[in-house]
Parts: structure tokens; sequence; C-alpha cells
């Protein structure tokens, strides 16, 4: 029986889509193989938000064929969409697939067998219309359910709507009918992805938005939490909000693009908001649920941000009652408005800020834990056991760790939470708490 081996680069939309390729693999008859050890065939779906993302494409097939030099070698994702000539130079890769030709892997392939020159396929942009459902698997605890793929959002810094194309949608059925086969594997949680799932409904007939999305999948009783993954906070509307408050299986956890604290990099990135906004959203999530855990990402380092726009930022997200931040340093990329604007900030200027940001990070993580030390709240424990403990996850998505139980695995138990330890996590030694 052949072999096959996968690794995912980048965001949760691309682990569904690495598991929807799997399947595909599966049902041929290929068996999987770790990463780390020899297959006959490697699947590497990849990243292209950053130029680090890139770089560790290429260390990654590298590995790859040390374990197998004789191993066939296929790239797939954003950055085979964008750079397909540079991945296809690489040493030792078969094949190159694109947004529009990553899930034809078998109408392309019969017997994979290297050839002496790479096969590319890669459909321009503009064609890749048509949606492909996907959810990762494997995990009984978590899935991730892609709703909607592509954008429509024209942000100077970003090449997704190059690697991805525009907005488009599944349907609610469709949603709903996945999310009772996750539900029928035993999987008790669903985080919602996409690219910009705010966005939901681009390219269906009918009128559905993100809220009849949520209000159709808080009726499924086989699943015990769902999870909003990121969206963009015009897109959040108060009535979302208002939904979740009182929802029987949203948990009250949100993950909210800011980019930047300062409104004049906020235009120069094209961002359909301004931090007066941002700042509604937080104080309405806030005011509905003073318990919800808030997640916040943020680029440092963008053309022309200056000392003072970076305080800006500093302050402002010092004085919003978040829970953590998503830090990224700002890099480059080719076909993008911002990798022509002047204000270039040095390398190690941006190191510096993301640093700072970094820190100011892990200040609200553990100020925000630390307000529930000697509170009750329900833990959906995970399988994986590491060093004779397990982890797990509060409703308002405070990390826990506690000593391994294999009874625990994949059981939601209520416990009292103990102290915030060393590494920055809630630690739990007791029994769970009566029912």
């Amino acid at each position: 029986m052949r072999t096959v081996a996968f690794h995912t680069l980048g965001c949760k939309l691309n682990f569904s889509e690495t598991s929807a390729i799997s399947r595909q693999f599966y049902d041929a008859g290929f068996s999987k193989s770790s990463f780390s050890q020899a297959a006959d065939v490697y699947v590497v779906n990849t990243c292209s938000v950053t130029e680090n993302a890139n770089k560790k494409c290429r260390k990654i097939i590298k590995q790859a064929l040390k374990h197998n030099p004789d191993a066939y070698v296929i790239v797939v994702g954003c950055y085979a969409q964008l750079k397909p000539k540079e991945i296809s130079e690489i040493p030792g890769v078969d094949l190159v697939l694109g947004a529009g030709d990553k899930f034809r892997i078998f109408e392309l392939v019969d017997e994979f067998s290297k050839e002496e020159n790479p096969c590319v396929y890669n459909s321009q942009i503009t064609e890749v219309d048509s949606f492909v459902d996907a959810y990762s698997h494997g995990d009984r605890t978590r899935s991730f359910l892609k709703i909607q793929d592509g954008c429509d959002y024209k942000c100077t810094f970003c090449t997704i709507p190059l690697a991805r194309g525009r907005s488009r949608s599944d349907t609610i059925e469709n949603i709903v009918a996945n999310a009772r086969k996750l539900a029928a594997q035993g999987v008790r949680e669903i985080v919602l992805t996409g690219v910009n799932i705010g966005d939901y409904g681009k390219g269906l007939e009918s009128k559905d938005t993100f809220l009849d999305v949520i209000k159709a999948l808080d009726e499924i009783e086989e699943v015990s939490r769902f999870r909003i993954s990121s969206i963009e906070p015009n897109l959040l509307s108060n009535e979302i909000i208002q939904f979740v408050a009182q929802s029987k299986r949203f948990m009250p956890h949100f993950h909210i693009p800011l980019q930047s604290g300062n409104n004049e990099l906020l235009g120069k990135m094209r961002r359909r908001y301004r931090r007066e906004l941002y700042t509604d959203r937080v104080s309405e999530i806030k005011r509905l649920m003073p318990h919800a855990c808030i997640g916040v990402d943020v680029i440092v380092g963008f053309p022309g941000e200056t000392d003072s726009h970076f305080e800006d930022t500093y302050i402002f997200l010092n004085e919003l009652d978040i829970s953590y931040l998503h830090v990224f340093t700002y890099s480059e990329r080719e076909n993008t408005l911002a990798a022509g604007m002047d204000g270039v900030v040095p390398v190690s200027v941006r190191h510096e800020r993301s640093k700072r940001l970094r820190m100011l990070s892990d200040k609200k993580k553990r100020f925000f834990y630390e307000q529930y030390v000697g509170q009750e709240r329900p833990i959906l424990f995970e399988g994986a056991e590491e060093k004779g403990f397990m982890f797990g996850f509060t409703d308002n998505y405070i990390k826990v760790k506690t000593s391994f139980d294999q009874e625990r695995i994949n059981q939601i138990q209520v416990f009292r939470m103990e102290e915030v330890n060393a590494e920055g996590l809630m630690e739990i030694r007791k029994s769970a708490v009566p029912a």
C-alpha cells in the first residue's frame, strides 16, 4: 500500500482544505504516514501571508526529501498560486497546483511517478469562482469547517485576493450537513473558517448572511460548541454579538483583526473601519459578555509607521479590554500597493516593535486568565498527552493544563480554576465540580 504524508502551513482554512485533500488519497487506497517519516507522496499546503511563510515552504520540502529522496512531492495552496514557477524550480518538486486545481490531484495524476520536469497547473485567479467545501478531521475534539473562501477586499498589504480569488460561500444546507457529519464522528467543537467569513453570502442566489449561518448551526444539538475563527470588525454587527451572547452553542470568544490602532495607517492600509468602530465592537461584546475572550491581529512596521503611529497603536491596545494579540511583522509582498509605498520601516525597528507588542500580549493574556482564578468554567479536554499532562480550553478560550486522564479526553467538565502558572496556562489539580 502506498503512503502519503501531509504538512500544512498557515491558517485554519488551510488545515480544513488539507483534510479534504487527504480524504481523496485515503479513498484511493493510500495509507497515512507521518511527515517525519518516509512516504511515497508528500503534499505541502502552503501559505503566503508573509515572506517567512515562503521560506518555511522551501524548508519543509527539503525535510521531506531527506526522508525519501525518491518521493513524489506535491505543493498546493496560496504560495503555489502566487509563485508557481518559483516553486517548480525547487529541487524535488513534481507537481504544483494553484487555487483552482488543488482539489483535482487525482484528475491530473495517475501513477505519482517522478518525471524529468515538474507539472504546473495554475489557472488565472479571475477564473477561480467555484466553492469547494472542506473540514478538518482526525481530531475528535475540534474541527475546522470551511464556510467561505476568497476575499473582495483590497487591503494594500495583502496577497490573499490574488491567491484565493473573489469571495464565495457554501450553502447553509451543506454547512449544516457537514456539521452533522462531524458530530457523528464524535467532534465536540467546530470552528467556522474562511478568508472573510463575515462576508458570507457572496456567490449565492439566496440572501443568506453570516447571521443566518450561525442561527442554523445553533440548532444542531449534537454539537456542543461552535467558535467563530476571525471576523472583520466592520462585519461583526451588533446583531451577531447579541446572538452569540444568548446562544446555546456559540462560545464567548471573538478574534477581530485590527492591524493598526492609528486611523491614518488604517486609511493607508485600506481597512474598512476606523479605531472608533473597533472600540464600539469591543465595548458591545464586553457589555453583553464580560467574560468573553477577545483576540486581536495587529501589523507592525507597515510603510510610513512612525514612532508616533506605533505609540498610538500601543496605547490604544493597552487601554482596550482585550485578551491577547497575534502580532505580525510587516513584510513586503509583490503585487501589493504597500510594497511601493514610501516610508519603509527598518527591519530592526519592525522586530523591536513586534517584541514590545508580544510582551503586551503576554501581559494582557495573564491578566485575563487571572480574573477567573477561583471561578468554575466548563473545559473541553483534548487527547494529546505531554509529559503526563493534558490540555483543554474553557468556553471563553482559557487554556488549561492538568494531569493526564484518559477518561477526560473529548469530555466537557466543569472545574474550578486554580492558578496561572509560569507558562501562562491555567492549572487545575482537583477533581471536577459535581454536576
